[in-house]
C-alpha cells in the first residue's frame, strides 16, 4: 500500500507524491517561545515527529524545518507575546527567548522528538521579511497605512482556499484586528508600525515597526525549502488565519503553489476545553515528566489519530504508562534471551520469522493510511502478546529468531513511534514495589476523601510526609513524589 495522507487542501486523502523522488521538504509551525512548553505542544510536536520518523524509515531524505517565534506573535489585545513575557518576569524580549528556546529543546529531547534540521528564528530574517513585503506592494496585493502595511484579501480570489471560509463571509473581528484603515476587515498585517518605547522594531522603508505573525513562516519556510515545497504542519487551530495567510502571501509574492500537503494536528483538551495558557487548564511538560514516563507520553499523544482531538486525563495517562511498561517488560525479555543465548548467532526459525511477516504489515499498512497511529500500536502490542507466548511455551528459541524479534520492536517500536528505547535499564524491583504500594495507598486515601473523612485522610497524607513522600491534590488526581 502506498502512503496516504489526509490533505487539508483537497480534504481528502490522496497518495503521497513528493515534488522530487526519494526527497522530502517539510515545514511545521514551531512554538512562540514566551513560556514552558505544555502537553498540548506535546501533542503537535510529538505527532510531527512521528510523521518525520517513518519518512526517514521508508527511506525518503527528508529536510524538516520549524521556526521559533521570537516576535510578532500577537494576542487578541494586540500585545507581542514575547514583550508580554519579558514584563512578566522582569528581564529583556531576547533574554526571555534564550530561556524559554533552551526550554523547549530540552523538554522536546526529553520526549525523544528529533530535532528539526534547521531552525530559523523570525527575528533573524527581518531583512528577508522586507524584501517580500516590499515586492507586494509592487505587485499590489499590500497596501500602507501610516507605517502600517497590510495584504489586501480582495485581490487574492483564492484567499479561505484552506480554511474553507469566503471572503465576503468572514464577520469583521472573527480572529483578525478591526482597524479603521483596512480597506477590508479581513485584510491582515504584513507589517507592524511601532512605536517608540516598543523594544522589539526595525527600521523599514516605512518606518520602525516589526513583522506580522504570518509572514515570518512564509519566508522562513520557501527560504529552506523552495517557494513550493511537499509537506506543511501544524496545529489545526491555525487553519485561519495563520495557515490561510501563509499560503495567500506566498503565492501572492511567487506565483507558484506554496505547499502541497497540509497536515494539522488536533488540540489537546482537558474535559472537552483546549488546553491553552490562557486557560490557566495546561499541565507543563516538564511537570508531566515528573509524573509519567516520556514513553508514556508519547503512547498516550500516539493513541488517537493526529487529526483527532486527545483529551488529557490521568486515567488515560497510567493507562499509556501501563502499555508501555508491558511492551518494555517483553522486549527485556527478549533481549535477556538474546543474551543468554549461545554464540555464535546461528539460524532463525525460518517458520517463526515468516509469522512476524503479518504484524510487520500490519503496522506499516496502518502507517500508510494516514499515519494512523492508534491501528500501528494496537499492531505492536498484538506483536508482543504473540511474542510472549512464544516466550512462555517452554520451547527453545534459536540467537537468530530472538534477534529477528527485537529487530522488529528497535525498528517499529523504536525508530518509527519512539516508545522502546535501544537500550531498557532493568526495571528496579523496589520502584515497582513503591509504585504499586502508592497507588492503593492513594486509593484509599481517596476513598477517605470521597467519604468525607478528612482527618483520616490528613492523616494519611502526614504519615506519607514523615516518610518522605509528598502527595499532592490536583484537579486530574493525586500525584506523589520523594520529597528531594
Amino acid at each position: 500500500m502506498a502512503l496516504q495522507l489526509y490533505n487539508y487542501l483537497t480534504r481528502q486523502k490522496e497518495p503521497f507524491k513528493p515534488l522530487e523522488r526519494g526527497r522530502v521538504r517539510m515545514y511545521v509551525c514551531g512554538p512562540t517561545v514566551y513560556d514552558h512548553a505544555h502537553i498540548g505542544h506535546a501533542k503537535l510536536y510529538v505527532a510531527m515527529d512521528v510523521v518525520v520518523r517513518y519518512l526517514r524509515y521508508r527511506g525518503y531524505k527528508l529536510r524538516y524545518v520549524q521556526n521559533i517565534t521570537d516576535v510578532g506573535h500577537l494576542l487578541d489585545t494586540g500585545e507581542d507575546r514575547i514583550v508580554k513575557g519579558s514584563r512578566r518576569e522582569r528581564v529583556e524580549p531576547m533574554e526571555l527567548v534564550e530561556t524559554y528556546t533552551r526550554s523547549y529543546f530540552e523538554d522536546m529531547d526529553a520526549l525523544g522528538v528529533i530535532r528539526p534540521d534547521i531552525s530559523p528564528r523570525a527575528s533573524c530574517h527581518i531583512p528577508e521579511q522586507i524584501e517580500w513585503i516590499k515586492s507586494l506592494l509592487e505587485k499590489g496585493y499590500a497596501y500602507e497605512v501610516d507605517g502600517n502595511v497590510y495584504f489586501s484579501v480582495e485581490k487574492f480570489p483564492e484567499y479561505g482556499k484552506l480554511s474553507g471560509r469566503r471572503v465576503e463571509e468572514l464577520e469583521p473581528g472573527a480572529r483578525v484586528e478591526v482597524r479603521e484603515e483596512k480597506r477590508h476587515p479581513a485584510d491582515f498585517a504584513l507589517w507592524k508600525r511601532a512605536e517608540p518605547e516598543h523594544i522589539l522594531r526595525w527600521p523599514s522603508p516605512w518606518g520602525w515597526g516589526y513583522p506580522g505573525w504570518h509572514i515570518e513562516c512564509s519566508v522562513m519556510a520557501t527560504k529552506y525549502l523552495g517557494e513550493t515545497f511537499d509537506i506543511h504542519g501544524g496545529g489545526l487551530e491555525n487553519i485561519f488565519p495563520h495557515n490561510e495567510c501563509e499560503i495567500a502571501q506566498a503565492e501572492a509574492a511567487t506565483g507558484e503553489p506554496f505547499a502541497r500537503y497540509w497536515i494539522l494536528v488536533g488540540s489537546l483538551t482537558v474535559d472537552g476545553v483546549k488546553m491553552s495558557k490562557s486557560l490557566g487548564n495546561f499541565l507543563t511538560i516538564k511537570d508531566a515528566l515528573k509524573l509519567y514516563s516520556s514513553e508514556a507520553i508519547r503512547a498516550f499523544v500516539l493513541s488517537a489519530h493526529y487529526r483527532g482531538p486527545l483529551d488529557y486525563s490521568r486515567e488515560a495517562m497510567l493507562a499509556a504508562e501501563q502499555g508501555v511498561r508491558r511492551l518494555h517488560n517483553t522486549v527485556r525479555a527478549v533481549r535477556a534471551r538474546l543474551r543468554e543465548a549461545p554464540s555464535p548467532e546461528g539460524t532463525a526459525d525460518l517458520s517463526y520469522i515468516a509469522d512476524l511477516d503479518p504484524y510487520r504489515e500490519a503496522f506499516l499498512e496502518a502507517m500508510d493510511d494516514d499515519f494512523n497511529t492508534p491501528r500501528a500500536l494496537a499492531a505492536l502490542h498484538e506483536f508482543a502478546r504473540s511474542v510472549n507466548r512464544m516466550l512462555d511455551s517452554g520451547q527453545p528459541i534459536s540467537r537468530g529468531t530472538l534477534a529477528a524479534i527485537d529487530r522488529v520492536f528497535r525498528e517499529l517500536g523504536g525508530q518509527v513511534l519512539g516508545i522502546i528505547p535501544d537500550r531498557l535499564e532493568p526495571p528496579g524491583v523496589a520502584a515497582e514495589l513503591l509504585d504499586g504500594l502508592m497507588d492503593i495507598i492513594l486509593g484509599i486515601r481517596q476513598a477517605y476523601r470521597t467519604a468525607k473523612e478528612w482527618e483520616r485522610a490528613d492523616a494519611l497524607r502526614d504519615r506519607l510526609a514523615e516518610l518522605g513522600i509528598v502527595v499532592e491534590d490536583r484537579p486530574e488526581g493525586p500525584v506523589w513524589r520523594l520529597e528531594s
